[in-house]
């Protein structure tokens, strides 16, 4: 033993405070330095001074375990490993039969220094005392003997307060103290208290304490399951029990109820708290908490939200789909807000049939993180399995349709009308009163129509969520090539209150069961083609499928391009004017690889999103030892068994990482499709599905390069980078910004700017009073004449982005597009700008 270790087993007792640790002294110094000395492959109840305690009788050990807990009560930090190895030992004897009283329990847990007083330290600073192992040995007791106390029950009281004070283990002994407390059985309601670190803790006390003493008892023991909803999923016997006390206090209550606490969880603020914290040599690290739920409470609300899982309505399916949403919200440095909740709002999504299934498909469109992304698509693929049907096809029919008729829903409210429209991808409520608009709601409908209100507004906020989720759906699914029958599309597409927006809007492939097929658009309450002409219907025998310009000639393209025009109807989603990639002659000689997008400069984090929301599978790539110095993007396509990837690598260099390790940029290199691991040639791949999968590409470089940060060369950026940079600024322009381009050349000429601007190669030229301006149609940076002076202007992406609002775009605008012609706008009247920082470059 060591000088230390002697020193702790040699403890001077204070005069009668522990006559036991007097008698066993001996006995504990052996069993301490067995214990010491032993071998990583023996077991503490292996050794012959411990078997010889568990030899004598309950009383003598329960004597030792005393002793125990004296010498650990003495121990010191620097004492650490003697520390945890009596700790060990008193927590091996506690597994066992002790023969101890109230009053032993007592001490023990007064030599654990729980006394609640200011002057001793927290046990929890010393965490070798095994606290929950002793309330598990005294619950044996008062099952036993069927009381306690007073003493212990004051003392139990004390303790539940204090550990309703923490977290971590204070949880378990928290939960343990309740045990305790309900089974003496001498109160009319089971003990439960909960943390009031957060509004959620309060409420759920407050909500007991105003309860009579009968609901009491049925509430607190539903409450009470919650604490133990500390698994993935609720165990079979958890789920019974927790289905049995909805039952005793009826599903209405709790479904009222639950409503209301979900709402609550939804509403809590999520709030930043700077933190600093000082190392001893000096240095000073600041960094940010995000505060939400206390840890015990939201094992808690996990409870809350099984428990609803098999009651829930209309309105708890949306309140589930709010807050998944909130707890998946990526927070700096920690990653989800809280994925334990947010996977058991998930999960009781799944469980509730069509309904679930398309609250999935909403929620899916907002989560970035890839696990729970494959998770949702496993819950759908399940219930799609269920129901003899593919994931595809149960998404079509899980689509709600919120009572929409011709893109509208009605509602009469007393004296007033409501009307839920669906228009160009917005849903909006209109009130009217005896046939006159009004602006808003009326007051008066708050106090007696609240709830039809509510219900309204939630209908608005999920048509609209349901609408974009759809449309972003269907953006990512011409890959698939999937064929509809006409039967299928006719009742989920074209007759569907909501998606009849999208479908009518967007041109089709129709084919006919003699193996012909026609492309068409619903066009004045007909299907007609590019030309304006009638297109039969493909009949039941028929499919249909969603139109892609690589799936024609250019001058079919031009023509449904031109008839969008002439008709001002504007597309959901990029397709009669969608980038088409077409295999190149390099990328022929190349065979398996291309190198199109290779050599760029990204910045990770936001090309990470932009990954994640196209589908793509990415995991960042960080500054720490994983053994990773280059990274895949991948996407799967199912409908062709190919797997896309794009090659990216970690940019090390200056430092060029962020506090959590992750690196700050990543290069691009080559783009693959495989199967089954085994590259594929580019020539056999699909032709849809490699332009579908170059344009995703093209996305991701064209958005998150540095070259279209305007700032980035001037504020330090990479120096071994600065002429890719320059390269991408004002180099050559990529399928988007050819898109881009030909979209100015028709716009500019009616706008406001024509008179001073022209579209000179790669470039946007505004002749301005001071200057003549150079636009890059792909990065949107800026270059003055004589001598192309860089001129930095930040767009400011709060403010409402001038010059394409007011124009007809016959699909949805890039936002490269719009910040273009905002600063065309500014510049044409440079001598009336007033930004010192832009001046002071002019």
């Amino acid at each position: 033993m060591s000088a230390t270790q002697t020193v702790v087993l040699k403890l001077s007792v204070p005069d009668g405070a522990n006559a036991e640790f007097d008698a066993l002294q001996d006995v504990v110094a052996e069993l301490v330095t067995q214990a010491l000395s032993k071998s990583y492959s023996t077991k503490l109840t292996e050794l012959p001074a411990y078997q010889a305690v568990r030899a004598q009788d309950a009383a003598y050990q329960g004597r030792v375990a005393l002793a125990l807990a004296t010498a650990l009560n003495h121990c010191t930090p620097a004492d650490y490993r003697s520390g945890y190895t009596i700790g060990e030992l008193l927590g091996a004897l506690l597994r066992g039969t002790l023969g101890l009283t109230e009053d032993d329990y007592l001490r023990l847990f007064r030599l654990y220094n729980l006394t609640f007083s200011a002057a001793v330290p927290s046990p929890y600073l010393w965490p070798y005392f095994p606290v929950a192992l002793t309330l598990a040995q005294l619950s044996r007791l008062v099952k036993k003997q069927g009381r306690l106390g007073q003493p212990m029950r004051e003392y139990l009281g004390q303790l539940l307060r204090y550990s309703a004070t923490g977290q971590g283990d204070l949880i378990k002994i928290r939960l343990k103290t309740q045990e305790v407390l309900n089974l003496a059985g001498e109160q009319q309601a089971p003990t439960v208290a909960f943390v009031e670190g957060d509004p959620f803790g309060k409420q759920l006390n407050q909500f007991l304490a105003g309860l009579n003493p009968l609901a009491a008892a049925e509430w607190a023991g539903l409450l009470q399951l919650w604490q133990k909803a500390t698994t993935g999923q609720p165990t079979a016997k958890l789920r019974k029990a927790l289905d049995a006390s909805s039952s005793a206090i009826g599903p209405d209550a709790v479904r009222q109820q639950g409503r209301a606490w979900l709402q609550l969880l939804a509403d809590i603020p999520v709030v930043e708290q700077p933190q600093v914290h000082e190392y001893g040599n000096g240095t000073v690290y600041n960094y940010s908490t995000w505060d939400f739920l206390m840890e015990s409470n939201a094992i808690v609300a996990k409870g809350l939200v099984w428990t609803v899982q098999p009651l829930a309505d209309a309105a708890l399916l949306h309140l589930l789909t709010a807050l998944a949403s909130k707890c998946f919200r990526k927070i700096p440095g920690k990653g989800p807000l809280a994925p334990g909740l947010g996977n058991a709002c998930l999960l009781a999504l799944s469980q509730n049939g069509l309904p679930g299934v398309a609250a999935l498909a909403r929620v899916r469109s907002k989560i970035r993180q890839t696990n729970t992304q494959e998770l949702i698509a496993r819950y759908i693929a399940k219930e799609s399995q269920q129901l003899g049907v593919s994931p595809a096809e149960i998404e079509d029919m899980a689509v709600p349709d919120f009572g929409l008729e011709q893109d509208r829903r009605v509602e009469e409210l007393g004296d007033y009308t409501a009307t839920l429209l669906l228009a160009d991808g917005k849903a909006e409520v209109q009130w009217q009163k005896a046939g006159k608009s009004l602006k808003s709601a009326p007051v008066a409908l708050k106090s007696t129509h609240a709830a039809e209100l509510k219900e309204l507004k939630d209908a608005q906020t999920q048509t609209q969520q349901t609408y974009a989720a759809q449309r972003d759906r269907l953006d990512r699914s011409f890959a698939d090539e999937r064929r509809l029958p006409w039967p299928w599309f006719a009742q989920y597409y074209l007759d569907h209150g909501l998606l009849r927006l999208l479908t009518q809007r967007l041109i089709w492939r129709f084919h006919y069961p003699d193996g012909t097929h026609r492309d068409a658009l619903y066009l004045d309450g007909a299907w007609q083609d590019a030309n304006a002409q009638p297109v039969p219907l493909p009949g039941d025998e028929g499919h249909v499928q969603l139109w892609h310009p690589v799936l024609c000639d250019a001058a079919e393209v031009l023509a449904w391009r031109g008839l969008l025009e002439a008709h001002r109807l504007r597309q959901p989603l990029k397709q009669a004017f969608r980038e088409v990639y077409l295999l190149t002659p390099p990328e022929e000689r190349t065979r398996t690889y291309s190198n199109r997008m290779a050599a760029h400069l990204l910045k990770q984090h936001q090309f990470n999103s932009l990954a994640k929301l196209r589908g793509w599978r990415y995991r960042l790539l960080g500054a720490y030892d994983k053994g990773y110095d280059s990274e895949i993007a991948s996407l799967s396509l199912p409908a062709h068994d190919l797997t896309a990837e794009y090659w990216v690598s970690e940019v090390n260099a200056d430092g060029a990482w962020n506090d959590t390790g992750i690196y700050h940029y990543v290069s691009t290199d080559q783009v693959r499709f495989t199967r089954g691991n085994e590259p594929v040639p580019l020539p056999e791949v699909p032709p849809l599905a490699f332009s579908e999968v170059m344009r995703d590409v093209d996305l991701f470089v064209g958005v998150a390069s540095v070259g279209n940060d305007p700032q980035w060369r001037d504020n330090g950026g990479l120096a071994q980078f600065r002429d890719y940079w320059e390269s991408y600024s004002f180099g050559d322009l990529g399928e988007v910004a050819k898109s881009r381009k030909l979209a100015l050349e028709r716009l500019v000429p009616r706008l406001k700017i024509g008179r001073v601007s022209e579209i000179k190669g790669n470039f946007l030229v505004v002749k301005g009073h001071r200057h003549t301006y150079k636009i890059h149609l792909g990065s949107g940076n800026i270059l003055m004449e004589p001598n192309d002076q860089y001129l930095c202007i930040v767009p400011d992406r709060s403010a409402k982005t001038l010059g394409a609002s007011d124009v007809f775009l016959p699909f949805e605008g890039d936002a490269v597009l719009s910040i273009i012609l905002s600063k065309a706008l500014l510049l044409m009247d440079d001598d009336k700008i007033t930004d010192q920082t832009i001046l002071r470059q002019l």
